[in-house]
């Protein structure tokens, strides 16, 4: 079997698995949050916020809670670091550093999980699992919280309630991530990752000699890490690690969790606002995108420049054998349009176009299926655009879902989109300027300019992987990277909560013969347009910089 064959082989197996599981799930999530019961463990956990889960909130008030909820999270995590070194389960290992705490705090709160350290090298056994792993399940919930309270904003009329933020913060982590989270751990210890609490150990090599390598509950939060588009690894290498991705069906498999929750919650939109054809629409629109990014990103490493290329099947540079580029592709573009950012092979050793592939990406905003949550309400602003345009050629005033898309609207929608084009530009921008930084920079060049702007990307989004040759250990790179976590992370959430505010108060306008069809292909195609050409012309200029200079050269 060649290994192209054998790439197709493997996306096409891994989009029947994705649609088996898109329409129980997707039900699923739908009766988790229009339920009006709660767990008796619920309950527990309720009581012991002192929150009430009954309670309807506003925007404001929902915002506050999203807001609160994160801020202790950060200063949790960044406690646990700064304390490790007086830990139990440390493993030996010093206490972080302020600036590197502070910045691992918050990719982790952020759902972004930037890593600016060897994981095996730095963090302990109590740190891994009570702080980066208990974030890896909240924040993917919080992403999920804001989606669901967007859609509610959507399917509700003459009311500017749009749920309960703890309730469906604790539904999201106990009715949909633990669950399914026990049950990818289980898959992937069968698959042979390790999941155990051992100290620092040697381990032979094939080359001779030894290294020390330390255990952990990696399956565990292997799970949660795909699940939840997390991303961070336990190891350094994240998912590249054997330890972590020992077999080519484990990584299928790991791609599977990523893409299950974002792909599944566009059923969970349309049951949720009364019409699964406009979450048909929207599926249809993500998996447009993301099959045609896969599609590119195999030709361009599949293509065979070369002797060199011809030998190896393709660029097989930064790529590990076991999965070979087909597996490597698929995972890149996977962990790109979302806001996962694991990695089973090196972005900066792509080819130059394929490492723009990558970055173009999450350019895009990650809503192709995007983050767990964050993709959907991402995506649903972008269609808030496209209404808004066709509403502009046709001389209507634009409606979505009943709803009219009126000044305040589409305000909202902008300062949404325009958010991450202006921290990353803004940020690269300074970092190339300014003289430490660029020291940071392995590569000079076209591919060196493509390291930083794909790591302001990378951080803006919430994605959290990196170009291999840049530095990010650093006072400028910790603490810069951080505040870009930070507004990308939740400037955004403010306008969507607002926006969800907005729709909910407003009375349904009724469908007549003018209305634009948005559960239709037409749209499912303006939509695909206006999200090309509206990242198009905001980063362009950037990539033609960077990676369409490389790839061109």
């Amino acid at each position: 079997m060649g290994p192209v064959l054998a790439g197709v082989l493997q996306l096409l197996a891994l989009m029947a698995a994705l649609a088996l599981a898109h329409k129980p799930l997707g039900t699923y999530m739908a009766e988790v949050y229009s339920s009006d019961r709660h767990w008796r463990v619920e309950k527990w956990i309720h009581k012991g916020i002192g929150a009430d889960p009954d309670t309807e909130m506003r925007w404001p008030a929902y915002l506050r809670g999203v807001l609160a909820f994160s801020l202790a999270g950060v200063l949790l995590l960044y406690a646990l670091q700064r304390l490790q070194g007086v830990l139990p389960g440390s493993l030996g290992f010093a206490s972080i550093d302020p600036d590197q705490a502070f910045n691992t705090a918050v990719s982790f709160v952020t759902n972004t999980n930037w890593q600016s350290y060897y994981g095996e090298q730095a963090m302990g056994h109590v740190v891994q699992t009570a702080g980066l792993a208990v974030q890896n399940f909240v924040s993917a919930a919080v992403g999920m919280a804001v989606a669901v309270a967007l859609v509610r904003g959507f399917a509700r009329s003459r009311t500017g309630e749009l749920g309960n933020f703890w309730a469906d913060l604790v539904r999201g982590v106990v009715r949909v991530l633990v669950p399914l989270a026990a049950v990818g751990a289980v898959v992937l210890v069968a698959c042979g990752v390790i999941q155990n609490f051992s100290g620092i150990h040697e381990v032979g090599q094939f080359t001779g000699g030894t290294r020390e390598w330390n255990g952990g509950a990696v399956a565990s939060q292997e799970a949660i890490k795909e699940l939840g588009t997390n991303g961070g690894g336990y190891f350094n290498a994240n998912s590249a690690h054997p330890f972590e991705n020992p077999t080519p069906f484990s990584n299928l498999f790991e791609i599977f969790l990523i893409l299950l929750i974002p792909f599944s919650i566009t059923r969970t939109f349309g049951l949720m606002v009364g019409s699964v054809k406009q979450g048909y629409a929207i599926l249809a629109t993500m998996a447009t995108i993301w099959l045609g990014f896969v599609a590119l990103m195999m030709w361009t490493e599949f293509s065979h420049h070369g002797p060199a290329f011809q030998a190896a099947g393709g660029a097989m540079e930064g790529k590990e054998v076991r999965f070979g580029i087909g597996g490597s592709s698929i995972f890149a573009v996977s962990t790109t349009l979302t806001s996962t950012g694991a990695v089973d092979s090196f972005h900066s050793s792509f080819t130059g176009l394929g490492g723009g592939i990558t970055m173009l990406g999450m350019m895009l905003g990650e809503i192709a299926p995007g983050g767990v949550g964050s993709g959907l309400y991402g995506m649903l602003i972008m269609a808030v655009i496209a209404v808004f345009i066709a509403g502009l050629m046709v001389g209507r005033t634009p409606e979505y879902l009943g709803k009219k898309i009126g000044i305040r609207e589409i305000k909202l929608a902008a300062c949404h989109i325009l958010v991450t084009p202006a921290l990353v530009l803004t940020l690269t921008a300074f970092a190339m300027a300014l003289p430490t930084p660029g020291d940071s920079m392995t590569n000079s060049g076209a591919h060196g300019f493509s390291e930083i702007l794909y790591a302001y990307t990378s951080a803006s989004n919430n994605n959290g992987s990196a170009f291999a040759g840049l530095n990010a250990d650093t006072q400028w790179f910790n603490t810069t990277l951080g505040i870009a976590m930070l507004l990308g992370r939740f400037l955004p959430m403010v306008f969507v909560l607002a926006l969800a505010g907005s729709l909910a108060e407003q009375k349904p306008v009724p469908a007549t013969a003018g209305t634009l069809r948005t559960e239709k292909p037409l749209f499912t195609g303006l939509l695909v347009g206006a999200i090309l050409i509206i990242t198009g012309l905001t980063y362009f200029p950037a990539l033609s910089l960077g990676p369409l200079a490389e790839g061109l050269a």
